[in-house]
């Protein structure tokens, strides 16, 4: 690398003297003088040989002693200061409910007991049917939902189990409960939450009223007033009143 240095620095008429040593490295360049001599450079341990001095010129010598050295310890470490980073996990989110599927699915068993239950349903004299009503009246209905006959039709089947892809009183997931409800109004609403959320009007929460729907991704629901909700959460659960949960739900009006 020194004899490469020294001839193409010759050729514009400049010369550079290197000098390596196990303690440091100099580096000095000096105008236009006859070539210094220099020893190749060892093939395996890469560093320059000792650099024969006796042919450069007093100028040179005075240049190379004033020039200045830096010398690094073989042995040098490097430290880099890093401040500590403190994370703050954020709060677990209540889980979203399942989506419900497109297309209903109904086992032959649900199919059965619904057939039974409208067979005897039927059967019934007029005051044997007003018995469950008398129940349904139990149900602590939101005070503020009173006067609504959509809360009031909803009510009826407060604990009703969630069945995914149900769509009768024999399970229901959450897009099949509030189609039903509002069908008993004369009211056809799309078999999903997605395409439910795509009906009607959206008003401000601050103006929702009780029996409006309630629309989030993946999951719908009927508002109740103050701050409640009905609707059928996830498997495991039952229609029920509730807190509105979720952070950010859309408000929607379908007359």
């Amino acid at each position: 690398m020194a004899q490469a240095a020294s001839d193409s620095m010759s050729t514009v008429g400049r010369r550079t003297a290197v000098v390596a040593a196990s303690s440091g490295l100099l580096v000095s360049m000096i105008g236009a003088a006859a070539p210094a001599t220099a020893a190749p450079v060892d093939s395996e341990s890469g560093k320059l040989n000792t650099i024969d001095l006796s042919a450069l010129t007093a100028q040179a010598r005075a240049a190379l002693e004033a020039a200045p050295a830096v010398t690094v310890d073989a042995e040098a470490e490097w430290a880099i200061e890093s401040a500590p980073v403190k994370v703050t996990p954020a709060p677990e989110p209540e889980p979203e409910p399942e989506p419900e599927p497109v297309v209903e699915v109904r086992s032959e068993s649900t199919t059965s007991r619904t057939a039974e239950r409208t067979t005897t349903e039927q059967a019934a004299p007029e005051a044997e049917q007003a018995a469950p009503a008398t129940e349904q009246a139990e149900v602590n209905v939101p005070a503020s939902a009173h006067g609504s006959t959509i809360i009031s039709i909803a009510s009826r089947y407060v604990g009703v189990p969630y069945v995914y892809g149900g769509t009768t009183p024999d399970g229901f997931d959450c897009s099949g409960f509030t189609s039903y409800v509002y069908a008993q109004v004369g009211i056809s609403l799309p078999r999903t939450s997605s395409a439910q959320g795509s009906v009607g009007t959206k008003v401000p929460r601050s103006q929702a009223q009780p029996g409006d729907l309630i629309w989030t991704p993946g999951h719908i629901s009927i508002y109740a007033g103050d701050n409640m909700q009905i609707d059928a959460p996830r498997p495991g659960k039952t229609i029920q009143f509730r807190q509105i949960w979720q952070s950010n739900p859309t408000f929607i009006r379908v007359a």
